[in-house]
């Protein structure tokens, strides 16, 4: 049977719902989507640029979490509520992944959780030689 394990870290916002901040099966580590919220739960103040920075401080925490880093990702899922802010979040995506390319894709959605403008959710490899 696979080992699965719950990742939790109360340096980023606590599930709101049933579901995990990121489970880590075998050497995989599959994150939540997270959105801007602070670790207190409240949505951070500001524009798109705001949010998407709070999401990657979120994953970075939940990361961290599982000992990884935005350099042990391979597939990233963003989720924007309008296609035509996808350059500002795509600058600071890159901002965060450097010269790492992780495989991604970006989807426009009718509407996010507490309406916010981004959502994101990773997967990691965790200790493949």
């Amino acid at each position: 049977m696979t080992n699965i394990s719950i990742i939790s870290t109360d340096q980023a916002p606590a599930a709101i719902g049933p579901y995990s901040q990121a489970v880590r099966v075998g050497s995989l580590l599959f994150t939540s989507g997270q959105i801007p919220l602070g670790s207190d739960g409240q949505l951070v103040p500001g524009g798109v640029e705001e949010q998407t920075h709070q999401v990657f401080r979120n994953l970075s925490a939940v990361l961290a979490a599982a000992g990884a880093t935005f350099r042990d990702v391979v597939k990233a899922t963003v989720f924007i509520k309008d296609m035509n802010q996808f350059a500002q979040i795509n600058e600071i995506y890159a901002s965060y992944f450097g010269d790492h390319k992780p495989a991604r894709s970006t989807v426009e959605v009718a509407r996010l959780p507490k309406d916010v403008f981004v959502e994101i959710e990773l997967i990691a490899a965790l200790n493949v030689e």
